[in-house]
């Protein structure tokens, strides 16, 4: 019996929620602790990543039926450090603030397990629209959370969100927020409050 097809609305939205590369699935927490000490970091640092990813997922799985299996986790680095270097270069020229502030994580794109794990579970096995469908909801899941998170470090380390002033001089920085830990304690707290969200729908 052949198997059924998820529905592309189902392939998009899992990676919004219930597949959620952070959330669920622990995967790009490198960059995502590493650069979320502001909402802008947050954000560009996904939009780079959504933009690998896609612009990858597209590549393999037009190319999935041409990459010798012996060869296809070499092939996908290949193809996914050439649109890395395209993201990175369009960073430092056009936002080199940004670029300077998200440092090596741009580049260290390349070895992202999340970009390299849905090549190898997904586009490798899909058909382009797809693989397209399925790059978008994951990349805008990763999105949501670097922003939130960037958010929530930023207006608790500083009073802001994306550099305008949210809180009163009444309001004293909690300098933790804005460093290591507070990124471990905040990415804790969403992984911990996904996890009631998902008991209290599974329980409805």
């Amino acid at each position: 019996m052949a198997k059924k097809a998820v529905p592309l609305s189902q392939e998009f939205l899992k990676g919004l929620w219930t597949e959620n590369a952070v959330l669920v699935s622990l995967l790009g927490l490198c960059p995502t602790l590493a650069v979320t000490n502001s909402a802008v970091n947050g954000l560009a640092m996904g939009l780079a990543t959504t933009f690998v990813l896609l612009s990858s997922s597209i590549m393999i799985s037009l190319l999935r039926n041409l990459i010798p299996h012996q060869v296809r986790i070499a092939s996908y680095i290949v193809i996914i450090a050439t649109f890395v270097t395209v993201a990175d270069r369009f960073l430092a020229a056009f936002y080199p603030d940004i670029s300077a502030a998200l440092g090596p994580y741009v580049p260290l794109i390349v070895v992202n397990c999340l970009i390299l794990g849905r090549q190898e579970a997904f586009s490798s096995k899909n058909k382009v629209g797809r693989s397209i469908i399925d790059g978008a909801g994951v990349g805008l899941g990763f999105i949501m959370v670097l922003f939130v998170l960037g958010s929530i470090r930023e207006l608790l380390g500083s009073g802001s969100i994306l550099s305008a002033q949210i809180l009163g001089d009444w309001f004293t920085p909690w300098m933790i927020m804005i460093l290591p830990p507070g990124a471990f304690l905040t990415l804790g707290l969403l992984i911990g409050l996904s996890n009631w969200i998902n008991e209290m729908r599974e329980q409805a």
